[in-house]
């Protein structure tokens, strides 16, 4: 089945950095287009960051743009979120996510903090 296990959050002052990563298993992760997204308390998620199959095509929503950069290891099955430069406001929990049609899949997620 469909596997996606987060890593790498934690607490840090803002300006600080974090490298999330996820463990993907279960699905084609060489072939697929995979994404982040986030959820702060009491709200909706959020999408933050795609990545193309092949690790060159890149998107980002503007809230992190020029902050975080979204990476893979398809040979590892392995997403990577370097956060860098982190603001109070990024406080959530992070989630990568995939779409294996009909279902969009979540991990567990990984909290990430941004507090002095």
């Amino acid at each position: 089945e469909v596997q996606l296990v987060e890593s790498g959050g934690g607490l840090v002052q803002p300006g600080g950095s974090l490298r999330l990563s996820c463990a993907a298993s279960g699905f084609s992760f060489g072939s697929s287009d995979m994404s982040w997204v986030r959820q702060a308390p009491g709200e909706d998620p959020d999408w933050i960051s795609a990545i193309r199959s092949g690790g060159v095509v890149k998107f980002y929503d503007n809230s992190v743009k020029g902050r975080f950069a979204i990476s893979r290891d398809n040979a590892k099955n392995t997403l990577f979120l370097q956060m860098n430069n982190l603001k109070p406001e990024d406080t959530a929990v992070y989630y990568c996510n995939v779409l294996v049609v009909p279902h969009a899949y979540w991990g567990q997620g990984t909290q990430v903090t941004a507090s002095s």
